[in-house]
């Protein structure tokens, strides 16, 4: 182990947003791609499961984790195609995920602005397919290269073999566990074309003509917007949005609206999704603590962690979220977190 760098009963509290006390069994940081297939492979024979970890950012430890976790840390950025309208870029997966936005802005390339201050790694944006603000990552993959576990051999999937949905990829599904993410490739754009259909972002800049309007003062109102209704994990253990927010078919909607005439939605192709946010907070969870645990007065969305909680106690309180809106609404809330 000691030549592969495998740390073991290593604390976990610093390498998860939530910082709730979990410790690894086995640990190591992992930088290039051929040690990452070493470590597989000393997984394999050991018969051990493993866990990736980029910044913690999504994830919630119950307890201590029984296998090996794998921080990666594959870095660099490199073009490998350039023309007069995009720029295809390939990024490391261990590179955070804001940093390159703001990398990208600088280099003038657009289309990611909206995607500003997520947290994660560029590997953990395709899993998740991230978005915010009227934008999805998916949009922009041309394709990525991933390790597969079993073989150690590193495939090439296009765009549509990564089978994105919301907050949803192969690599989510059916990929699960048998592919680590190395490196994505994205196409940006060299021109302008500011995306400003979510009514909170488009408020926020209504007092800016829309022929100044830049970039990356989109990506700083962005950035302004997310601060305001997240609280800082570096200050208050949390992971963001906790749950998914749900889609109902059109007559599903219909249904409820007639039960609730204030319910919100937004059309989501044949049918409507939910803010979870407001769900949760017409069941009276918002604001609501108990010892370490709650749900932010801000932002019915964010459990947090205010000290000491253990991540068994976050979940026993996102299952009562969970139960009190489908007792309320008859709809069903997903954790957007992964459950560890």
């Amino acid at each position: 182990m000691s030549q592969l760098g495998v740390q073991e009963n290593v604390d976990l509290r610093h390498l998860n947003t939530f910082h709730v006390a979990a410790k690894a069994r086995y640990f190591v940081r992992v930088c290039s791609t051929d040690r990452l297939r070493e470590v597989l492979g000393w997984c394999r024979t050991a018969g051990l499961p493993f866990l990736l970890l980029g910044q913690g950012s999504n994830v919630l430890f119950q307890q201590d984790y029984p296998g090996l976790v794998i921080e990666l840390q594959l870095l660099g950025r490199q073009v490998v195609a350039d023309n007069a309208e995009s720029v295809d870029v390939r990024v490391a997966a261990g590179e955070p995920w804001h940093d390159f936005v703001q990398y990208a802005l600088q280099q003038q390339w657009y289309g990611l602005e909206n995607l500003s201050l997520i947290p994660g790694t560029v590997g953990a944006a395709p899993v998740q397919n991230i978005g915010a603000y009227g934008v999805e990552l998916k949009d922009f993959v041309v394709e990525l290269e991933a390790l597969e576990v079993a073989s150690g051999a590193v495939q090439r999937f296009s765009a549509a073999d990564c089978a994105f949905g919301y907050r949803q990829s192969f690599f989510k599904q059916a990929g699960k566990d048998r592919f680590v993410i190395v490196a994505v490739t994205l196409r940006l754009r060299k021109q302008q074309r500011l995306v400003l259909d979510y009514p909170g972002l488009r408020a926020a800049l209504a007092a800016v003509a829309s022929d100044d309007l830049t970039a990356q003062q989109v990506s700083d109102t962005v950035c302004q917007l997310r601060r305001s209704k997240l609280p800082d994990p570096g200050k208050l253990g949390n992971a963001g949005s906790f749950f998914w927010n749900p889609q109902v078919s059109a007559n599903e909607f219909a249904a409820l609206r007639e039960r609730f005439p204030t319910l919100p939605g937004f059309p989501d192709g044949a049918g409507f999704k939910i803010p979870a946010a407001w769900l949760i907070e017409q069941t009276g969870w918002k604001g609501f603590r108990e010892g370490d645990v709650g749900v932010h007065r801000d932002h019915a969305l964010v459990l947090v962690n205010y000290g000491a909680a253990t991540g068994a106690q976050l979940l026993a309180l996102a299952e009562r979220i969970q139960a009190s809106v489908h007792e309320r609404f008859g709809i069903t809330l997903w954790p957007e977190v992964r459950i560890v």
